[in-house]
């Protein structure tokens, strides 16, 4: 298929979707109605100094907004405040160029950006993120960008394959997905020939896994490996559906292959977790003797990465790794967590040397990861460690930390790079500001706005559970504790074609619809439950 074949092919599919769409909203299904939540925008907006416009400008926003989001609504206006601010920062990181739409992590031009100052490192987030607006546009353009219009996949470690096809999950646009296979192929290749070491495992210095500055530092890392693992999966899953069983085969074997050594030579027993093996060359050309090298001795909040992708199995050997989560000598702080474990030496928050550290401060990039890889552990596992109540607070702790205090007093929503997770001050802006927001280095407010991490994601299929899957099931899995809220609703939730709403109504007297948890797509209610429970049902023809 020539490439002008292919770009009809997708305005076609895009043209059916956006049709689709417009029939669905015809009829006014809806429970929350999307001018309720305006004034967040408007506070936003009125808050913001507008250093830098892309295609939709604060003036835009709005109107850009309440076409593409879902809506949520609960008792704990911070949660619900902050749904709104994370779609209006997306919103600002929407570029249109000659190349079509891509997403960008900083607004101002970094010097280490590549083409239309776009960063790969975030990309997983991204999509996964991205992949609940209405407009599939955005995330189309994006994704074609990186592989045919001159975009840098491999610039840093990334799970591009594995939201890629997640994406899927939520569009069902088979047909995109499977026409890029033979992209993600290379784009997987390339990792192979630039970091695969002769044992079998992945190799990635610190700073280009996003990560500068580590206590661990370079070496056998449990990011890139669980990376790669996810993407070998995904490839396996989209070559099934492309119907070609002898690339499905071959990366099923990759998948395993890779999963097999993470668990062999990436966990320490003693210490109960993923870390880090060096890099160990032969000591000379004529001796390829070498010393069997030592998993670094320190516990990383990247240690998590592996359950992202559900690579440990159901064994509580492994488990056992999340009891530092909730450990303030391991991971557990104020505005944590932590990006190292606090009792090691070489545990670090500081003001000094490069403004962006993993030796201690708190990194949105990895509490994101660890969020999620903490959803997985409660639901697919059988263990005691973490529980609903630990994951909602600290996505409670995460949603504390997007806030900054003016010089005039007021508090706004905000966020950036790197937090104090003892202060919840924004080191990275602090260091910045006090170095007369350097040019070389960004220029002034670099990280403000920062589109490196998740957030509206983790509400959507953490804590309201809604759960993405190939198939017309429609499967709700709640993680907030029954206790917390009285109410919370999630709305205007496109997904598979369908209208999706899930409502929580403890009495039944809040929205006046189902007396406890309820699913409905396209106004219908499907399912309910008087509990939190796990609820299914099959979604409409």
């Amino acid at each position: 298929m020539s490439e002008r074949e292919r770009l009809i092919l997708k305005l076609c599919v895009v043209s059916l979707l956006s049709v689709e769409m417009l029939c669905i909203s015809s009829v006014d299904a809806s429970i929350l109605k999307s001018e309720t939540f305006k004034t967040y925008i408007d506070t936003f907006n009125t808050n913001d100094e507008e250093l830098y416009k892309n295609t939709y400008p604060n003036v835009q926003t709005w109107d850009f907004l309440q076409k593409n989001i879902p809506l949520f609504e609960c008792p704990d206006k911070n949660f619900e405040r902050t749904w709104y601010f994370r779609w209006w920062t997306y919103r600002k990181h929407i570029k249109r160029t000659p190349d079509g739409f891509v997403v960008t992590e900083f607004l101002p031009k970094v010097p280490w950006s590549k083409k239309h100052n776009t960063i790969n490192c975030p990309a997983g987030h991204q999509f996964y993120e991205g992949r609940w607006l209405h407009d599939q546009t955005f995330l189309d353009d994006y994704a074609i960008f990186y592989f045919r219009k001159g975009g840098s996949p491999n610039q840093y470690s990334t799970w591009l394959a594995d939201a890629m096809y997640h994406r899927y999950l939520v569009n069902h646009n088979a047909g995109f997905i499977t026409e890029l296979l033979d992209d993600l192929i290379r784009y997987y290749q390339v990792w192979e020939k630039e970091r695969l070491a002769d044992d079998g495992l992945f190799w990635q210095w610190d700073g280009n896994d996003g990560m500068e500055v580590s206590i661990g530092g370079h070496g056998k890392r449990a990011t890139i490996n669980s990376y790669m693992y996810g993407d070998a999966v995904a490839i396996a899953k989209i070559a099934g559906m492309a119907n070609n069983s002898e690339l499905q085969v071959e990366y099923t074997a990759k998948a395993k292959r890779l999963r097999q050594l993470i668990l062999e030579h990436l966990w320490d027993d003693e210490a109960q977790f993923f870390k880090i093996l060096p890099n160990i060359k032969p000591q000379n050309e004529e001796n390829k003797k070498t010393v069997k090298p030592s998993l670094i001795d320190v516990r990383e909040l990247h240690g998590y990465t592996p359950w992202y992708f559900n690579i440990p199995p159901d064994n509580s050997k492994y488990q056992a790794a999340w009891k530092q989560i909730m450990d303030p000598k391991g991971f557990y702080a104020p505005y944590g967590p932590t990006t190292a474990e606090q009792r090691h030496p070489r545990f670090a928050v500081s003001y000094e040397g490069h403004e962006c550290q993993w030796n201690g401060p708190s990194w949105p990039l990895s509490t994101s990861i660890t969020l999620r890889a903490m959803a997985n552990v409660i639901r697919k596992y059988t263990q005691e460690v973490v529980t609903a109540e630990d994951y909602f607070d600290l996505l409670n702790i995460y949603t504390k930390c997007h806030a900054r205090t003016r010089k005039d007093g007021k508090v706004v929503p905000w966020i950036d790079e790197n937090i104090n997770p003892f202060t919840g001050e924004w080191i990275s802006r602090t260091r910045l500001k006090n170095w007369g927001w350097q040019a070389q280095r960004g220029g002034k407010e670099r990280g403000k706005d920062y589109n490196h991490s998740a957030y509206c994601d983790l509400i959507i299929t953490g804590l309201v559970g809604l759960t993405p899957r190939p198939d017309d099931i429609l499967e709700v899995n709640p993680l907030l504790p029954e206790e917390q809220w009285d109410y919370f609703c999630l709305d205007n939730v496109l997904y598979h074609g369908h209208i999706v709403t899930i409502l929580w109504d403890k009495t039944g007297k809040h929205y006046n619809r189902n007396k406890g948890l309820g699913i409905y797509a396209d106004g219908k209610l499907l399912a309910s439950s008087p509990a939190l429970t796990p609820l299914k049902a099959k979604l409409p023809n």
